[in-house]
């Protein structure tokens, strides 16, 4: 890798933590959508790409992020090409949004024992693509193309359906929730204490981002949470994403109201963030990855795993 490169790599992590600090200074918690149950009518989806296809991890981040800031209400994306390939063309003037795509090289090393060695090396690419708002001349399907209305009522049952099969001890009582590692369990207030039913539904998956950390599950450490300020910021971060993911996905409006705990962890976040130009990266990949594993648990891919 050149000189260059690394330091077009190192600028990528570096631009997009100073725009999520922006957000997070002006008390803009970028992964939470600023969505209102009154005028969503069931559209909520994470980002989804030109052939429907959801974007993951950072990227939903930053497409969420764009789309607020710019104003768009439709969920799709695409590049410049994609456009082209579909007759469409990008409006004169229009900006795109940055996504990322990890990739890796190989390179040849010298180990210990003075042998060379290959090694994969990771790193950020970024590509723009734009929102179909900015695109004229798309077949009809993709400005009117969100996905389908759940019923409120229904969208709660498969709610309750997702978490039951993921088999975790849900328990309720008290005025707190958290996840207690020790006894493998998760504690929620009782479900009338909340102020909705979406509200229930995204603290209990925040809670359930932190009980896929068990070694026979996902694999976070967690042993530190409670001695070390930086690293329980750190599992936060993660649970604070995966809460949204897994939210989208289920198509529930996440709380709106901060919970009380969220005021102390900002200072913690933006401190992390500055220290670290990839912790917000390696936050998104491993929410992903313990949303993407509460996902295997559901019936539906355990049927397909076992026709394939």
């Amino acid at each position: 890798m050149t000189g260059k490169e690394r330091n077009d790599r190192i600028d990528i992590y570096t631009r997009i933590t100073e725009r999520i600090v922006a957000d997070l200074e002006k008390g803009v918690r970028p992964w939470v959508q600023p969505w209102n149950s009154a005028n969503t009518a069931g559209r909520i989806s994470r980002p989804l790409r030109h052939n429907g296809e959801p974007y993951s991890g950072m990227n939903v981040l930053l497409l969420w992020s764009e789309g607020v800031a710019c104003g768009f209400t439709a969920p799709i994306w695409m590049t410049f090409r994609q456009a082209s390939e579909l007759g469409a063309h990008v409006r004169k003037g229009e900006g795109g949004a940055t996504v990322v795509y990890a990739s890796r090289f190989t390179r040849m090393e010298t180990d210990a024992a003075g042998d060379e060695v290959e090694r994969d090396v990771p790193f950020l690419k970024t590509y723009s693509v734009f929102n179909v708002e900015q695109i004229d001349g798309l077949p009809e399907q993709y400005y009117h193309g969100s996905p389908r209305v759940i019923d409120p009522v229904e969208r709660i049952e498969h709610a309750d359906r997702f978490f039951a099969n993921t088999r975790a001890v849900i328990r309720h009582g008290g005025s707190q929730a958290y996840y207690a590692p020790a006894g493998d369990f998760i504690q929620m207030p009782v479900f009338e204490s909340f102020r909705d039913a979406a509200s229930y539904v995204a603290v209990l998956a925040h809670e359930s981002l932190h009980w896929t950390a068990r070694p026979d599950r996902v694999g976070r450490d967690l042993s530190r949470y409670s001695k070390d300020k930086t690293e329980r910021a750190r599992e936060e971060l993660i649970a604070e994403i995966g809460s949204c993911l897994v939210c989208a996905d289920l198509g529930i409006v996440p709380e709106l109201e901060p919970r009380p705990d969220h005021a102390s962890y900002l200072a913690s976040w933006l401190k992390v963030l500055s220290d670290d130009k990839r912790a917000i990266f390696q936050a998104a990949a491993h929410a992903q990855r313990a949303v993407a594993f509460l996902h295997s648990l559901q019936p539906a891919v355990t049927e397909e795993r076992e026709a394939a």
